[in-house]
């Protein structure tokens, strides 16, 4: 079957009743586990020392969705996770954060994806360093101060070794699973 006649046969699938169901089944299952690991780093006692530095193990599943989902799959389960984890765990400026983090972060993988040239850890690592630049920028706004962003060359290493953690661990897990 050629590639695009798959993805007519997939389109075409999500569009009825059963396949829409899975989807949203499928969406709240993934945004589930994002927030289960979201819960496990929180809990984890991990400090470097650096604050703010973290691995976003629950990025894995955003970065998974991309590739064996969709980009709306991806944007939809990461905004679930961002808000009901900023409810839980975080709070409402943690949660501005990671909403400003996850949205410039998913826009930048999902560019970079389209292009082909990346592989899927070149993309997560673009997404950990996005990530970074959105939560430092929603920070500069926050208290109004530039100075912020002498933070940034810590913030660039942190987001690249955690985007290529994530994209290695994600890329494992494309290989091995099938979703819808």
């Amino acid at each position: 079957m050629t590639r695009s006649r798959a993805k007519r046969s997939k389109g075409s699938q999500l569009g009825t009743p059963r396949g829409r169901s899975k989807s949203v089944a499928t969406v709240a299952l993934l945004a589930s586990l994002a927030l289960i690991l979201s819960y496990v780093e929180a809990i984890i006692p991990y400090t470097p020392g650096i604050p703010g530095i973290k691995l976003g193990i629950a990025n894995l599943v955003a970065v998974v969705a991309l590739y064996k989902l969709s980009a709306k799959h991806a944007l939809l389960l990461s905004s679930i996770r961002v808000v009901v984890a900023g409810l839980l765990f975080t709070g409402v400026f943690g949660m501005l954060y990671s909403l400003a983090g996850a949205t410039i972060s998913l826009i930048g993988m999902i560019l970079l994806k389209k292009t082909d040239i990346f592989s899927v850890t070149g993309v997560s690592m673009a997404g950990g360093f996005l990530h970074n630049m959105g939560q430092l920028m929603i920070a500069a706004i926050l208290i109004q101060d530039i100075r912020i962003f002498y933070y940034l060359p810590v913030l660039m290493i942190s987001g690249t070794v955690a985007g290529i953690a994530i994209g290695i661990a994600s890329e494992m897990v494309i290989r091995r699973v099938k979703l819808i």
